[in-house]
């Protein structure tokens, strides 16, 4: 088993490349700006699956996949605020908020597994 079988990586994946496409029609003068920051949040949380999933041990896992939620929560600010920039349509705002609030719930549901069932290391 790998990091690509679970369903919560699944998910944090599809929300960064979501993320990454509605961003390119940001304006120009972003791009070292909001941008760049949305884009490293999300592609962070699945980043941190991978890392913490590589590490072969229940307590990194858990302290990774903590890491992720941090960046999703940083994620889910910088589309609010874009959105109030009116920089992000209502419609992909609406898609955005759908997986991100999808994604919230299968990574917490993740991590108190990991916490309390000894998911690798068990």
């Amino acid at each position: 088993m790998n990091y690509k079988s679970l369903k919560v990586w699944e998910l944090a994946d599809k929300f960064a490349f979501e993320v990454y496409s509605i961003t390119r029609l940001f304006p120009k003068h972003e791009i070292f700006g909001i941008t760049s920051q949305l884009r490293r949040a999300a592609l962070s949380v699945p980043l941190n699956i991978v890392e913490g999933y590589s590490r072969k041990g229940d307590r990194e896992l858990a302290r990774f996949v903590n890491i992720a939620i941090g960046s999703l929560a940083e994620a889910e600010y910088l589309i609010d605020f874009s959105l109030r920039l009116g920089y992000i349509k209502n419609s992909d705002f609406k898609e955005l908020e759908f997986l991100k609030n999808e994604l919230s719930k299968r990574l917490w549901s993740f991590y108190k597994r990991v916490k309390e069932a000894g998911w690798l290391d068990g």
